[in-house]
């Protein structure tokens, strides 16, 4: 093999080389993002697409109100999770209901709903406080966009509906409760965006 034959295949194969070891730099600079820009008088001004953030808080003028506030937080943050559970679980079986049509079967589901959740969370629910059950009950009707009395009338029948409301009653709570995110339950509501977001 003649040299400058030899030495052609040397060069091309460092060429090679530096094109394999600066190929991903070369795509990389390829892939930068692209910023827009506007002009305005004359001038460029870069233009910047930001992701949306909510920003939640809340405003206390007394330490009364705060520790009120602290006291509604703590209740929500308590009881949320449980209201998260009922609306994952009545869209469940609302779905396992809804592919029957015979109401002996329907009502072989109910029963086995109520004996899973009693069994998972009965002895965690009895532990709440009045406060707490009231917020509960407000928020199943946010979670399942039902109050507990039609939940309790559409799964269970109008007589043990109408049972649990007078039961409920003589303990100061009032299952038709409907949940107002935008009037008296506006605190919740902010409370419960606030949780979602991470920032309390």
């Amino acid at each position: 093999m003649k040299i400058g034959t030899l030495i052609k295949m040397k060069t091309i194969l460092l060429n090679i080389l530096i094109i394999l070891l600066f190929l991903p730099e070369i795509f990389a600079q390829n892939t930068q993002d692209v910023t827009y820009i506007r002009i305005i008088d004359g001038d460029t001004i870069p233009v910047y697409q930001l992701k949306e953030v909510n920003v939640t808080a809340y405003r206390v003028v007394s330490k009364k109100e705060f520790r009120r506030m602290n006291r509604l937080i703590r209740n929500v943050k308590k009881v949320y999770p449980y209201a998260e559970i009922a609306g994952h679980k009545y869209r469940e079986y609302n779905a396992l209901l809804e592919k029957t049509s015979d109401k002996k079967e329907q009502r072989k589901i109910i029963k086995q709903a109520e004996k899973e959740l009693k069994a998972e969370f009965g002895h965690d629910l009895r532990k709440l406080t009045f406060s707490q059950g009231r917020i509960l009950i407000k928020l199943i009707d946010r979670e399942t966009g039902d109050t507990s009395f039609d939940l309790v009338k559409e799964l269970r029948g109008g007589f043990p509906a109408f049972f649990y409301q007078g039961f409920a009653r003589l303990f100061g709570y009032n299952l038709k409760t409907d949940y107002d995110a935008k009037g008296a339950d506006s605190q919740i509501e902010l409370i419960v965006r606030m949780i979602k977001n991470g920032s309390i």
